[in-house]
């Protein structure tokens, strides 16, 4: 979740307006980067309790560290800090104290690598001291939600009092979910048109590589993705795979088309988030807003509304890949080591279009709902999705070996797409690693997760 908005922009005087909101995204391929977010469970490393917002082991005090030993500036909303920035990074909050790192847009993956060593080892030294420790996985694998603190947002109130008129488990996805996710550029509205198509078909395959979250308060869930599964039953108006990407004359225009029937949650005004959930955009444009009589919207308003669908892939001014479960540092390179060498290399990513080019929408669907479940197990046209994703990891490979950007040791890219080579190899997700060691190891115990899997 991003940081507070400003609420303010030039007036929308006219619907091209959203459009073009989208348009100004297009880059040329030179000025193509990587902007990598991850987010992490913070625990007290005592008790393995969740930070509350105040006190000494709590998530202010990790704000407060960062800022004063690394020279973060706070952002504050009622006086608290509830992010920080610098250099073009942000650090942010979940609603349940998840602490996410939204990197800066770099051009290669050793850049975005070192970004988050370098941010992984600020936060340890801040924690540590403190008593605290940081978990990577897509859902928290001991708490129950009631045992969860909500963090002092105003956006958040908002979304907690509309989630539960929308699914059963809107609450379990802001307060117990942690993943990772890659922004990437596109040329053009055309070149937009076919990433997206292809991340879309692909993003179950994504989450099957990426299944981290198998736990629920101490005992398997019977998903390798809970994460995932809680997406199903969360809002079906802002989530989901968007069918109609996929559809003749998709573009801008029409996705400006789907935002306007996303219901909105607020409106920012003045250092305060008025509640307007539920409420039309539509009538937003024409000056009806409930919430808001008389008042039309400014682009910055458009721009906050568009934060607000979360689809598996989103459209912003660059595109969002959002189907991985948290995990470890090297999940964390992982993630846009595969979408990099799919996406930014035209020879991979003419060979993905291909791939997916004849899955229907009902196979899509039926990927996305099954996954969850089976990971890489679920069956897709006579085998399995292994396949699909030995051929996927192998694209990845070959386009960020074409991209030839090496590091200081000489090294390129494909050094990041590790341990995607190995799940592909063993067959096994880190969820089903975990589920392992869980039976024969750990006595049955999450408790085990909090050392041996904790940054």
């Amino acid at each position: 979740m991003s940081a507070p908005p400003t609420g303010k922009g030039e007036p929308i005087t006219d619907r091209r307006q959203l459009v073009e909101w989208f348009e100004r995204g297009c880059k040329p391929k030179a000025a193509w980067r990587i902007g990598t977010e991850h987010e992490k469970f913070a625990f007290t490393t005592a008790d393995l309790r969740p930070l509350p917002y105040e006190g000494r082991a709590s998530i202010r005090a990790l704000l407060d560290g960062l800022a004063d030993r690394f020279g973060w500036q706070r952002v504050l909303e009622d006086g608290r800090p509830i992010a920080l920035v610098k250099d073009g990074c942000s650090v942010t909050l979940e609603p349940g104290g998840q602490l996410e790192l939204s990197g800066a847009p770099l051009e290669t993956l050793h850049q975005t690598c070192c970004e988050v060593h370098t941010h992984l080892d600020e936060v340890k030294k801040v924690a540590e001291p403190l008593g605290i420790g940081m978990l990577g996985l897509g859902f928290n694998p001991k708490w129950r939600r009631d045992e969860i603190p909500w963090m002092p947002k105003g956006r958040y109130a908002i979304m907690r009092a509309y989630m539960p008129k929308k699914g059963t488990l809107g609450l379990d996805m802001m307060l117990r979910t942690c993943t990772v996710q890659v922004n990437l550029d596109f040329a053009s509205e055309a070149d937009m048109v076919r990433k997206m198509r292809v991340s879309l078909a692909l993003q179950p395959v994504a989450t099957a590589l990426f299944a981290n979250s198998p736990f629920l308060e101490g005992k398997p869930s019977g998903y390798l993705s809970l994460r995932s599964r809680v997406w199903l039953d969360t809002d079906p108006d802002r989530s989901g795979m968007l069918p109609f990407v996929f559809e003749e004359g998709f573009g801008f225009e029409r996705y400006v088309e789907y935002l306007l029937d996303v219901p909105m949650y607020f409106v920012y005004r003045d250092g305060r988030y008025i509640d307007a959930a539920g409420q039309s955009f539509r009538d937003f444009l024409e000056g009806r807003l409930p919430a808001l009589p008389g008042e039309r919207p400014t682009i910055s308003d458009w721009a906050d509304h568009v934060t607000t669908a979360f689809p598996e892939v989103r459209l912003k001014r660059y595109l969002e890949m959002r189907g991985a479960d948290g995990g470890r540092f090297r999940t964390i390179c992982a993630l846009p080591a595969l979408w990099v060498g799919l996406l930014y290399d035209e020879t991979s990513l003419t060979a993905a279009a291909d791939l997916v080019a004849d899955w229907t929408a009902e196979e899509r669907q039926r990927l996305r709902e099954e996954v969850p479940r089976l990971g890489l197990a679920t069956p897709f046209r006579g085998g399995t999705l292994l396949d699909i994703a030995r051929t996927v990891v192998a694209l990845a490979r070959a386009g960020l070996a074409r991209r030839a950007r090496l590091n200081w040791d000489g090294e390129d890219e494909t050094r990041y797409l590790a341990p995607l080579e190995e799940t592909v190899a063993t067959g096994l997700t880190p969820a089903e690693v975990k589920l392992r060691r869980y039976e024969q190891e750990w006595g049955r115990s999450v408790d085990p997760l909090f050392t041996e899997f904790a940054f």
